[in-house]
């Protein structure tokens, strides 16, 4: 059995699409994002960087093995099940590059163009002209890649499923997908899967459309060099 700590986010949507394809048998453990469980001593303990999604593999060879960072996840599942990652040099690394690529660049603007489009407090034209533009651009990088093929690297893989849930809410990050055929078939491509349907509802029950506290505020984006070494 794999713990799954999660909380109903992209990052965490990518691991729950990942454990639904391959049909491992997981249990949700609820990371509060917003109530600061991921400050935890316990959470610390797994992750020391105070963000989930992460799993404890109860199963892993030589005793229960934990694992942080959601592409480091989807490669070790993908090694585990043999599943999802081709396993020949080329292949593996085609899918290993994008799977960074979405890690270094895809993920970390559109989260950016999300906090000042949609949590930021007061205007910040500059800062919401920028990440938008730039999420902007790596859909256009996308797009060029899927004009000759149906998935990232070959064959559907964990390199799609990291994307996914940066791409699929493209209109609430301020884009469209008139100019972007690829793209906008590529979403119908991978939200058709039952697995990713199933995934992208896992943690369904707790969502809440409700705009964040002030504690939650200070909480999410309030952190510093010493409140974390406070905490350590």
């Amino acid at each position: 059995m794999i713990d799954l700590y999660y909380w109903p986010t992209p990052n965490g949507f990518k691991i729950a699409i990942m454990l639904e394809e391959c049909g491992l048998p997981y249990d949700i453990k609820p990371v509060n994002i917003g109530a600061g469980d991921q400050f935890t001593p316990e959470f610390l303990a797994l992750n020391p960087n105070h963000r989930m999604p992460v799993i404890v593999d109860n199963d892993a060879p030589g005793g229960p093995l934990s694992v942080f960072e959601s592409g480091a996840i989807l490669v070790y599942l993908a090694d585990k099940t043999g599943r999802f990652l081709p396993t020949d040099t080329h292949g593996r690394f085609d899918a290993m590059q994008w799977l960074f690529w979405q890690m270094a660049g895809l993920g970390p603007m559109a989260g950016q163009a999300g906090h000042f489009l949609i949590y930021q407090e007061g205007k910040h034209e500059y800062a919401t002209e920028r990440y938008t533009n730039e999420y902007g651009r790596l859909l256009a990088v996308m797009e060029r890649r899927l004009r000759d093929r149906d998935y990232l690297a070959g064959d559907y893989s964990i390199a799609d499923m990291a994307c996914y849930p940066w791409v699929a809410p493209y209109e609430r990050l301020g884009q469209g997908v008139d100019e972007l055929p690829g793209v906008a078939a590529w979403i119908g491509r991978l939200g058709a899967r039952p697995a990713v349907k199933r995934g992208m509802e896992v943690g369904k029950e707790l969502r809440s459309d409700q705009p964040l506290t002030e504690e939650q505020r200070k909480m999410l984006y309030g952190q510093t060099a010493k409140k974390t070494l406070e905490k350590a």
